[in-house]
Order: structure tokens, then sequence, then C-alpha cells
């Protein structure tokens, strides 16, 4: 186990894309960071390079959609090679996209298919291999359901950490985001997971907000997963290095990181980068400040034009009052 498994950025779908990464790291050295899942058949078969990120990232786990144990298996390889820290397989995404490919969720109802997938995986690499779960799916989701899945990927699959989506999902009838709010959270059902297999990794994932609610969930749990809040108010992590970490380093103040981001920006702008796909990271990091609206306004009005460069996250960064010190 990483000792950065402790507390994790979560995978999410068009948002932890590199850029997103990059500018996270700077306000944690020690949080694990996870890529947006990218399917086997993209890594495989797509055009692109799906598994690009940036070598300040680490440590960084690479998710993974998929069920064929061999194709798996090949892009952990590839994930290996490329330098993850860890391969994460996704077994809670619930939707009709991800069903329709025959991953995500509803291979929670497959615990044996997981359990090969897990251990084509681990036959070819040594860095860890986990999952991503829910407690369960539509009406199957009873305890002994859970239990049952955790014990068939861990023993046949050998699957050693897995982070608990402590809400069911439903497969059909809701959609992703609502698959997000409406099922209920159950955290005793993870701490109980934790007590009944020991010896296994269990981090907890869904709902979760503060430092003070993750270091509650410590108490009973290996690691937590934040996914929204991070995303929406990312100074949230500026303290993830003292708090979760019990390191002495010095918290950064908000300007300083949006000036740390310059460099970066201005590289990948010479790459061609849009500044507008760097910045709509950024956009929350003055939440529930003075000025937080207007730097907010001023990069969503111009961070997309034609030629934009850092001179607009200068100007934004400007609205902010200098008194504040922040």
């Amino acid at each position: 186990m990483y000792p950065s498994s402790r507390f994790s950025i979560a995978p999410m779908l068009d948002w932890t894309d590199r850029h997103c990464r990059y500018f996270h790291r700077l306000l944690s050295s020690q949080t694990l960071l996870y890529t947006e899942m990218v399917t086997t058949g993209a890594i495989i078969h797509g055009k692109g390079d799906f598994l690009a990120y940036n070598q300040e990232e680490h440590p960084v786990a690479l998710q993974l959609g998929g069920s064929n144990p061999q194709d798996l298996a090949t892009c952990a390889k590839l994930a290996q090679e490329r330098g993850y820290d860890e391969v994460n397989l996704n077994v809670g995404c619930p939707s009709d996209r991800v069903q329709n490919g025959r991953f995500g969720a509803c291979l929670m109802g497959e615990p044996q298919l997981v359990a090969d997938c897990v251990a084509s995986m681990k036959e070819v690499v040594d860095i860890p291999v986990t999952v991503k779960t829910r407690i369960g799916i539509d009406d199957q989701d009873s305890y002994e359901f859970l239990t049952d899945f955790v014990s068939t990927v861990s023993e046949k699959g050998g699957c050693e950490q897995f982070t608990i989506h402590a809400r069911k999902a439903w497969l059909s009838g809701l959609s992703p985001k609502e698959n997000r709010e409406i099922p209920p959270l159950d955290y005793p059902r993870a701490y109980q997971l934790k007590k009944d297999f020991s010896h296994l990794v269990i981090a907890v994932n869904g709902g979760i907000k503060t430092l003070d609610e993750s270091l509650e969930h410590l108490e009973h749990l290996d690691g937590v997963m934040i996914g929204r809040e991070a995303y929406q108010s990312p100074f949230l992590l500026a303290e993830v290095d003292q708090r979760i970490f019990g390191l002495g380093t010095p918290i950064k103040k908000r300007s300083q990181v949006v000036e740390d981001m310059y460099p970066y920006i201005e590289e990948q702008l010479a790459k061609g980068a849009y500044l507008g796909h760097i910045t709509r990271h950024m956009l929350g990091l003055f939440q529930n400040m003075p000025g937080a609206r207007q730097w907010r306004r001023y990069i969503s009005e111009n961070a997309h034009k034609k030629g934009a460069g850092i001179e607009v996250v200068e100007t934004a960064l400007a609205k902010i009052p200098k008194e504040l010190n922040v």
C-alpha cells in the first residue's frame, strides 16, 4: 500500500485530466491522484495518447474501464511501463454507456469475472491493482452481496485494496448524477467491511466534503477518497499534507498556487494547448472569498478567446483584494 492511499482524489470523467492533476499536485504533495476513467478500447485502438501525464503528478493512478482480462492486462502493463503508480479497475460507474461496454457498476454482478480481470493484471505488473466499487446494485444491496463480491475478488483475483463508494447504484432509472446523490450513503457498511476484512486496505468514497470528516473516517478505515468537493473547492487540498499526512510543510497561499501555475501554463500554451482547458480547473480556488466571483467571471469570459495567454490569469488574480494576503 502506498502511503498516499490514505487520501486521494476520485477519478472524475471530463474533470480530472492532466491539467487538473498538475494543479491539484501544487496544493498537496502527498494526495494520490487518479486519471479519468480510460477504456481499454481507447488505449489499445484509439489514435491519441490516452496514457499521457506530467511527471510532477506522482503519485498517480490510472483508472481503467473494461471487462476483458487480456485487454486489461495489456493496458496495465502499458501503464506500468509509462510509470503509473497504481492501476484501478472501475466497478462503480453506473452510466448506460458504461454498461453497454460491459464495465462499471454492472460488473458487481459478475464477481468471478472481476477476479479474473484483476488476476490477469496482477500477473503482468508489480504495481498495485485496485478496485473501486459500490456497496451494491439495484436490489442486490445486502451486506452479504457486498462481502461475497469482495471475498471473490480478493481471494480469487488477489486484490488487496478496495475503494468503496458508500452508495449502491441503480443501473437503470437514474442518471449518473442522480446515482451520486439519491441512493443513501451507508458509511457503517464500509466500516463493517474493514472489520470483516481487516487484512485488506479499505478506503471510502462518497459525499465527503471536509478534512474533519475525512479524519473521522480514517479512525475506521485505511483511506478516504474525495471527489467533487475537491474539484469545486480545491483549496480544501492545501491542508491535506499537514492534517492527513502529518507533514510540517507550510500551507500555500492561494495566490502562490496561481503563480506556481504560470510556468506550466506557458509551457502548455507553447505546445498548442488552449488556456481555457487549463484554467477551468482553477475557477473554484477562491471559493467563498472576496473577489472570487470576479476571478471566475474574468477567466470564464476571456480564457476561451483566440490567443488568450497568461495575462488573462494575471488580470484575474489582480481582482482578488491584495490586503487579503491569500
